[in-house]
């Protein structure tokens, strides 16, 4: 009886760790949202960085021909990928995440919903990555306008913006979790994704650095980044390049579960 009881149930189905519905339910929601500021967005993130490469690629180029074998303005124009992908990802995690938690309470009307604070964060996360992916494209296509070959690893390109994009976005994720004040991102502008930003090979060879600081930079996902894009578009080196993927996607696990872990203990009591 009580077999046939058992095989007349309905299954029961099992909740996932990471339910995909939960993570697509909220992408959505930032999509929805984005349609409406999309335009600004989009300018912001794509002008900052090409006026980089415009400046330095052709204020520094005219003084400077060739860097570590490329001319300035494939050097700058490859490296700036990096720095597109680091402002559309980082800010948007920092600024984004703090107004959602503390004045517009969209998470905790989001945890009300059958989301937990994980979903919420990778979701949240990948959104951001996306984006960066995306966005670290337009340095690219400046630069061909300005002389840079295309190549077929160009396309390898947003994915490797959405890697560093993702260890990114959960980095500003994080620290949005632990500020008190908005105020606070002042101290990591300054003393971590400024330096992160300029001692990464976009604009020089770290080579050129003093050594304690080369070897520091070895350390800088940024650089990591950096190095892989300009081997998508100028050939691939099968070590270095295994090492940077290794690098990118560490961290990016690392600051994902950080920023699970100092979210939850922000939004739930």
């Amino acid at each position: 009886m009580a077999t046939v009881e058992s095989q007349g149930r309905a299954p029961v189905a099992r909740v996932r760790r990471l339910e995909p519905a939960a993570i697509g339910a909220v992408l959505w929601r930032e999509l929805t949202v984005f349609r409406r500021y999309w335009r600004s967005t989009t300018f912001s993130s794509v002008l900052e960085p090409t006026i980089f490469l415009l400046a330095f690629g052709f204020g520094f180029g005219a003084l400077v021909s060739r860097v570590a074998g490329y001319s300035y303005i494939e050097f700058v124009g490859t490296g700036v990928v990096a720095t597109a992908v680091l402002f559309s990802s980082v800010f948007p995690g920092l600024f984004t995440t703090f107004i959602k938690r503390r004045f517009q309470r969209t998470y905790d009307s989001l945890l009300a919903a059958p989301i937990d604070v994980e979903e919420l964060v990778t979701a949240e996360v990948l959104w951001l990555a996306l984006r960066a992916g995306i966005y670290g494209m337009a340095p690219l296509l400046v630069a061909m306008v300005f002389g840079l070959d295309p190549a077929w690893g160009m396309l390898v390109v947003p994915l490797i913006g959405f890697v560093t994009g993702f260890g990114f976005a959960a980095f500003g994720v994080t620290i949005a979790a632990v500020a008190k004040s908005i105020d606070n991102f002042n101290y990591v502008t300054s003393s971590v994704i400024t330096p992160l930003f300029l001692v990464a090979g976009t604009f020089f060879p770290i080579d050129a650095l003093p050594g304690w600081a080369s070897t520091l930079a070895q350390f800088n996902p940024l650089h990591h980044c950096v190095e892989l894009v300009r081997d998508a578009v100028f050939g691939f080196q099968l070590g270095p390049d295994l090492l940077h993927v290794a690098v990118l996607v560490a961290f990016a696990l690392l600051m994902w579960r950080l920023a699970i872990w100092r979210l939850r203990l922000r939004l739930i009591d």
